[in-house]
């Protein structure tokens, strides 16, 4: 069964998909996440777009995600 809520994508997230490119790499970098989900081949370069559908039965695992800032800290309240 498909899940309801899809997967959270970031730019320049590197996922190993489950099989691998003719090149022989299964490591992908996503460039365009939304309806349809386009990826560059890491180890040749090539570029496709896909469905997100066929992506997320694709994907396999994340193997480097992007650093995201952290949330703002808020100061402690005085005594």
């Amino acid at each position: 069964m498909a899940s309801l809520v899809p997967l959270k994508l970031y730019l320049g997230d590197v996922v190993q998909m489950r099989k691998s490119h003719p090149c022989g790499s299964d490591q992908w970098e996503v460039l365009r996440t939304g309806m349809d989900i386009r990826i560059r081949c890491v180890g040749c370069g090539h570029v496709v777009l896909m469905p997100r559908r066929r992506f997320e039965r694709a994907f396999k695992r994340f193997v480097r995600r992007p650093v995201l800032e952290p949330p703002p800290q808020t100061p402690p309240p005085a005594p």
